[in-house]
């Protein structure tokens, strides 16, 4: 009988082992799927302020240029429309974590949130020029006044 008490202790206790490891690697999963859907939003948050910080900076360079008809007039109209895409293609991807990330799998997320990334790195060089441009814009229209006014 003790030999019994004995081996059942030890299912027993494999058992709880083994519910343990299975409750640690369920929690595990869900930690991070978690951490990848708020990486995901986080990307996305911050991919709508980077496009709009250049919809915003293109806007300025425009109304700098429209007030000097010396400079040529960059293509406004191709720049917001590309500006435009973006926002929608981030709206698309918002709406794909809202109705599928619950279903979606680990890799999916991953593959959701490598994307936002390569765009943001993608367009991170675009924004330092953009800035540059803005940068070297009011400097050459402060120039023009200054000259202007020494006249």
């Amino acid at each position: 009988m003790n030999s019994y008490l004995t081996l059942g202790a030890v299912v027993l206790l494999a058992l709880l082992i083994v519910l343990v490891a299975a409750a640690m690697l369920l929690r595990r999963r869900q930690t991070r799927r978690g951490s990848s859907l708020k990486t995901l939003l986080d990307l996305a948050d911050r991919l709508e302020t980077d496009l709009k910080t250049c919809r915003s900076g293109l806007q300025q360079a425009h109304a700098v240029m429209s007030l000097n008809p010396d400079l040529p007039a960059a293509s406004e109209q191709d720049a917001q429309h590309a500006i435009d895409a973006g926002l929608r293609a981030l709206l698309q991807q918002r709406l794909w974590i809202r109705d599928r990330s619950p279903r979606a799998s680990q890799h999916e997320l991953d593959e959701a949130a490598a994307s936002m990334r390569g765009t943001r790195d993608r367009l991170q060089p675009l924004l330092k020029a953009l800035d540059q441009a803005q940068t070297d814009l009011n400097s050459a229209m402060r120039e023009h006044i200054r000259r202007e006014s020494d006249t």
